[in-house]
């Protein structure tokens, strides 16, 4: 049904697609694999219309097209549906599925036959809720099946789905599944981008590998191991000839030094998160674990004044604080790396430069503008100690992908010289390999005397590396264990609130 040939895309000296070919077919489910910077957004947005291929060519059904934008594109039966959420908040629901395109009655909305049809494509994702009501009334996983319901309701011949699940529980991967696989029974072309090895294996139909740019390879799913499909992805041979970053870092022992940094006391806020204590030390990897929603952001957002508590107190090195604001937490010395880095965090339309001194220079204050010489060193410093990839400082944030902005983020408080830093679900959409470095420079980071809280939705990741765990159940923490006391099966019984004599914790 659709198939690109020989594309190449440029960007600043940068070669972000090299002759690349790629193959679409009706009735299946393809999944596009690759690390962060290997050109898999590049791919999507010169299929939409985003950016003109510099070279090559686009063939639906055999017929040459060139999508000069994202409508083009639509009107061609092509429908996107992106990692980030790109909806409007205030509008309705229904008004979210229909916008641009609104049924007309007598040169008027119909809203009846909107607000109908709205719920018959919700239907379709098993998703009931009130069409009529704030989008921004809802949750970002309901968001997100707004999203993929918008584009369904286009009628579209080519699905593009662009890390779809990064935002949904277990369930409602499930439902989202049920929906593809009815999609390409009708004989639906889906183009399934995605971290996820499990969710890979159990949906796509084949796989397409990309790396630095170029096609790796296509596979049928069956041909591929999940070892030999992540060995692909960073270029490693068969044999593992490749060192775990992060196994590195695992022999890095703790600071024997142990100040403690923050201790918070019975602090909560009515409606957002039950009164809970924490105290964070210096070198100590905390782990907060629980399901979406469950409280870990909220807790966080207290933490760093972000929200205000109503009850409880916090200290920070021995000293009584109170965070109105996150300017006061960051006066204290505590950073927060948003899991929301489309909206909380990165201005795409700054260089990485900029984004990179943003905090720094508001540190030091209007009045004191930070040498240009000094901004060059440090961020290139930054630049090769987290492998960031960038054709230049100067590009704009909006050029990186998404893992190299998160990179970009993570280096934005690591200049700010935190003693605490809390990183809410600082892997979430990347790939593997770019996991292992992120990773790696959090666990380096702790073991040199940063306190960091570390929110994660993969439990292997807090269970592996971090020294205490505190898990999250319906907006209060259910339970603290030191490392090793807990293995997944346990955090999951926690989680489901189902731990009981006969399951065996580890000690």
């Amino acid at each position: 049904m659709l198939e690109l040939k020989h594309i190449s895309k440029h960007f600043s000296g940068i070669d972000a697609l090299s002759n690349v070919d790629f193959r679409l077919y009706a009735g299946e489910v393809h999944a596009l694999m690759g690390q962060n910077g290997a050109g898999k957004s590049t791919l999507i947005k010169v299929l939409t219309g985003v950016h003109a291929p510099d070279e090559g060519g686009i063939y639906l059904d055999g017929k040459a097209i060139h999508p000069g934008s994202i409508l083009d594109a639509q009107n061609l039966g092509i429908s996107t549906v992106y990692q980030e959420v790109n909806l409007c908040p205030n509008l309705s629901v229904a008004e979210n599925i229909f916008i641009g395109r609104y049924p007309q009655r007598f040169g008027t909305i119909n809203w009846h036959r909107m607000e109908c049809e709205a719920r018959g494509v919700l239907k379709k994702l098993n998703v009931d809720i009130n069409v009529t009501a704030q989008l921004s009334n809802f949750s970002l996983a309901i968001q997100q099946m707004v999203a993929i319901a918008r584009a369904l309701s286009i009628s579209a011949r080519v699905l593009i789905l662009d890390e779809p699940t990064s935002s949904l529980d277990a369930a409602e991967v499930q439902l989202l599944f049920d929906v593809l696989r009815e999609l390409r029974a009708r004989g639906m072309a889906i183009l399934f981008v995605t971290h996820f090895l499990e969710q890979t294996f159990a949906i796509s139909d084949r796989i397409t590998v990309m790396r630095n740019g170029l096609r790796e390879g296509e596979y049928q799913r069956n041909a591929l191991t999940r070892l030999q499909l992540v060995n692909k992805m960073v270029g490693a041979t068969d044999d593992g000839g490749r060192t775990d970053t992060v196994e590195i870092a695992s022999s890095i022992e703790k600071s024997r030094s142990t100040p403690l940094f923050l201790q918070a006391s019975h602090i909560g806020k009515t409606g957002s998160i039950a009164p809970f204590n924490l105290t964070i030390s210096s070198g100590e990897l905390v782990g907060f674990c629980g399901l979406l929603g469950s409280g870990r952001t909220e807790a966080a957002r207290l933490l760093f004044g972000a929200d205000q508590s109503d009850s409880g107190t916090i200290h920070s090195h021995g000293k009584h604080c109170r965070f109105d604001t996150p300017r006061d937490a960051i006066s204290q010395g505590i950073g927060f790396c948003s899991e929301d880095r489309a909206h909380e965090g990165a201005i795409l339309s700054l260089s990485v430069r900029d984004n990179m001194m943003l905090a720094l220079q508001a540190r030091v204050g209007m009045f004191y503008q930070i040498r240009a010489s000094e901004q060059r060193r440090v961020v290139l410093d930054m630049v090769q100690k987290l492998g960031i990839k960038t054709a230049d400082i100067d590009t704009p944030m909006a050029f990186l992908s998404g893992g190299n902005q998160q990179k970009v983020l993570l280096a934005r408080w690591l200049l700010m010289e935190p003693t605490v830093l809390i990183l809410d679900e600082p892997t979430r959409g990347i790939d593997v390999h770019a996991k292992l470095e992120i990773m790696h420079t959090i666990v380096e980071t702790a073991r040199a005397g940063m306190g960091i809280v570390l929110i994660s939705s993969e439990l292997s990741e807090v269970l592996r590396w971090c020294d205490r765990l505190m898990v999250f159940r319906d907006r209060r923490i259910c339970g603290t264990y030191q490392r090793g006391e807990l293995n997944e099966a346990n955090v999951l019984a926690l989680i489901a609130n189902q731990l009981d004599e006969s399951t065996e914790v580890l000690c």
